[in-house]
């Protein structure tokens, strides 16, 4: 029975192992894939951690393209986002703009109007000017006749 008992132990010891190696083996061999990459892994510092690419088993061609499909995603991600933000400063800038703009709007329909009072004011006062003109020679014209009379 001691014979049974060893040989199972020993079977056992030898799955161990085996599994052991191949594991050991497999990370070896993913490990010096990565290194022997010919393109570096991207980085993506920008991106939250959980939305991080993660590493593909690079003996399934599937992880692998699923891998270039996350990170071809990130990067359009990244730039959707930086573009996004491009936009949001111009829009402040536009809005700064706008507002200038309305600003130099209600200035000028001010000096519209102001322009309009002085030009009512001024042609009233050249009116006034005409009458006052026109009395004047009338009362001229009146003492002329009463000197010429006396």
């Amino acid at each position: 029975m001691d014979v049974d008992v060893s040989a199972e132990t020993l079977e056992l010891r030898y799955q161990i192992l085996s599994f052991s190696y191949q594991a050991c083996y497999s990370a070896c061999v993913f490990l010096s894939e990565l290194k022997d990459a010919e393109d570096p892994l991207p980085s993506f510092p920008d991106l939250e951690q959980r939305l991080q690419p993660v590493l593909p088993c690079r003996s399934l061609k599937e992880s692998i393209e699923v891998y270039k499909d996350h990170c071809k995603m990130a990067n359009e991600f990244n730039q959707v986002k930086h573009e996004i933000a491009r936009l949001e400063d111009r829009k402040k800038e536009l809005m700064a703009e706008l507002l200038e703009d309305e600003k130099a709007s209600m200035e000028f329909a001010r000096y519209e109007e102001e322009y309009r009072i002085l030009t009512e004011e001024n042609q009233n006062l050249i009116t006034v000017h005409s009458e006052r003109a026109q009395q004047l020679e009338t009362l001229r014209v009146i003492s002329q006749k009463r000197q010429g009379s006396s």
